[in-house]
């Protein structure tokens, strides 16, 4: 076995931290800084020092391992693309702000790669002729530019980002089948291997666009994403993909709709309140602009709406918040007392499923100071296209089983995507198919979030110590601490060389100065698997080791430590 480098605190550049960063929200913001991993460059930019980067070069080889298993080849494009492209295939103003555009001193566009779909493809199309040429797997870890307008939480949400995204090129949708289970399987190895608990869980292709998509979310409660699960079936997806079934009720018998003067009743609250009656019972109406005309969104008024959907529905049109502005130039709609009947072609009406046909509602009448009541959908206002808007609560029927579902949150650190035709469509990407026509190539999305992976892992491993890293990416496999003076550091220096020559990776304190308390509680903080003390049993020869997970402790002759943590 080769020697192993030894890593000497002493020469270190990185200095741990007993306090918190002012701005630090989350554990593992809180823990790389404190433990010397990452430093704030600005924003949403980070600097990855010398212990932090051996955790994301770790991170990255099993990754290129695994994807490599697979028949995947190893690429590096561009970070800064020409807009042409991007133009093509609509993302250039899909993106939005989130884009970080730029021009050369000619004044030409580029963009700095949020993604690379379409640069993918057009490097397939250049050296890709027949159906000979495939399928193919090509891969890429690079850094990714994405202008969050708050970038927060560490590296956990940055404007500068390490990823692994792969794309998968075939001639055939069953092919694409393959390609998208190949990347399934090297995931759940990925992030078995780093040793991060996750989840599978159905997604939206959002911007990517295509068909099937399922995310990879590691639960945390730093995490940006809420997802379901069943408890009693398989069942888990983002809480965005989940959607209610439409169920049409029998009207019949029900009353006419009636005005009620509900005056001072603005609110679902005020109005069920005065009413007497359920929030549930109320029709709520949420009001807002898409690409300046406005919209109104209905849902039961015991649930909340939730935008990141309507969005979704709407992009890549621009969805916001109806203003005083908007209600002054509309004297049509009353605020606080908007109700679907009577606002005709005026205002496009989207409904979450639950506003079934056949169910009756209170609602806004139109007016001041009034509701109306026994409003029924479809046969007193009609939807114009139903979605699932609302926000999913805790124990909201299972689609699968009906039982109620659990709610956590959860990190992204994976993402495929069966994306089909919409890039090579856009871009013209044909091969030669076998029977001498041209075939258009179909394709699938993957990527994996390197720097993320390293947030989830430090926020799922930590105790009120530190970092506890999984023995496959921590920065070293032994932490030596020398807790003592000459004799002890001397001590310490010879087993780091010895474990070296054996292959094993290690990270030495050796720091003069340093009070033995100071080092122990660095080597908690710093988080490597097994700790090694050459302490005050120096002089016989004993040392004592330390699991970091467990606090299991025991002091051995030098000779059998070594002999330990070299079989």
């Amino acid at each position: 076995m080769a020697n192993a480098p030894v890593q000497r605190m002493s020469q270190l550049m990185a200095k741990t931290l007993r306090d918190d960063p002012a701005d630090a929200e989350v554990l593992s913001h809180k823990l790389l800084v404190r433990a010397g991993y990452v430093r704030r460059t600005a924003a949403g930019i980070w600097s990855w020092l010398p212990l932090g980067k051996k955790v994301l070069t770790n991170v990255e080889r099993i990754v290129r391992e695994e994807m490599d298993a697979i028949g995947a080849q190893e690429v590096m494009l561009p970070a800064l693309l020409p807009k042409e492209p991007y133009d093509a295939t609509g993302r250039w103003d899909e993106y939005g702000p989130e884009l970080f555009r730029l021009q050369d001193r000619k004044g030409g566009d580029y963009l700095l790669g949020p993604t690379h779909e379409e640069i993918f493809t057009l490097l397939v199309k250049d050296q890709a002729s027949s159906y000979k040429d495939l399928p193919v797997i090509l891969y890429q870890i690079q850094s990714k530019y994405r202008d969050e307008a708050r970038p927060r939480a560490g590296i956990l949400r940055g404007r500068e980002f390490l990823m692994k995204d792969s794309y998968s090129f075939d001639t055939a949708d069953e092919g694409l089948a393959e390609s998208y289970a190949l990347h399934r399987q090297a995931y759940q190895r990925i992030f078995e291997r780093l040793g991060l608990d996750y989840r599978i869980c159905a997604a939206t292709a959002g911007a990517m666009g295509g068909s099937k998509s399922e995310e990879f979310l590691a639960p945390a409660e730093a995490g940006e994403d809420t997802f379901a699960d069943c408890p009693n079936c398989d069942f888990a997806a983002n809480t965005e993909a989940i959607t209610y079934q439409l169920k049409p009720a029998d009207p019949a018998g029900l009353p006419a709709a009636e005005d009620i003067p509900t005056p001072d009743t603005p609110t679902i609250e005020t109005l069920a309140a005065s009413l007497g009656v359920p929030a549930s019972a109320t029709l709520k109406n949420l009001l807002v602009k898409v690409d300046g005309e406005i919209v109104a969104v209905g849902v039961p008024g015991d649930r909340e709406v939730d935008i990141d959907k309507v969005e979704a529905h709407f992009a890549p049109a621009v969805v916001e918040m109806v203003t005083e502005a908007d209600f002054a130039a509309r004297p049509d709609l009353v605020r606080g007392y908007v109700g679907p009947q009577g606002l005709g072609d005026k205002v496009k009406y989207l409904a979450d499923p639950r506003v079934a046909p056949g169910t009756a509602w209170i609602t806004g009448a139109n007016k001041a100071h009034t509701h109306a009541k026994n409003v029924v959908a479809g046969r007193d206002f009609e939807v114009d296209a139903y979605v699932d808007v609302v926000v999913v609560q805790e124990g909201d029927p299972c689609p699968n089983c009906g039982t109620g579902l659990r709610l956590d949150r959860a990190i992204e650190i994976g993402h495929i995507f069966q994306l089909g035709r919409k890039y090579t469509d856009a871009l013209k990407l044909d091969v030669l198919g076998q029977n001498g026509k041209p075939v258009r190539v179909t394709m699938g999305s993957y990527g994996v979030g390197v720097s993320r992976a390293v947030a989830a892992l430090a926020e799922q491993h930590a105790d009120d110590k530190g970092l506890v890293w999984p023995a496959e990416v921590a920065p070293a496999d032994v932490h030596v601490v020398a807790a003592g003076k000459a004799l002890q550091t001397e001590l310490a220096l010879d087993v780091s060389g010895r474990l070296a020559a054996a292959g094993v990776r290690v990270l030495v304190d050796d720091r003069a100065g340093v009070s033995p308390g100071v080092k122990f509680t660095d080597a908690e903080l710093v988080g490597v698997p097994t700790i090694l003390v050459a302490g005050r049993r120096s002089g016989e020869g004993v040392v004592e080791l330390k699991d970091r997970r467990t606090g299991e402790r025991e002091e051995l002759p030098v000779d059998e430590a070594i002999a330990r943590l070299t079989a």
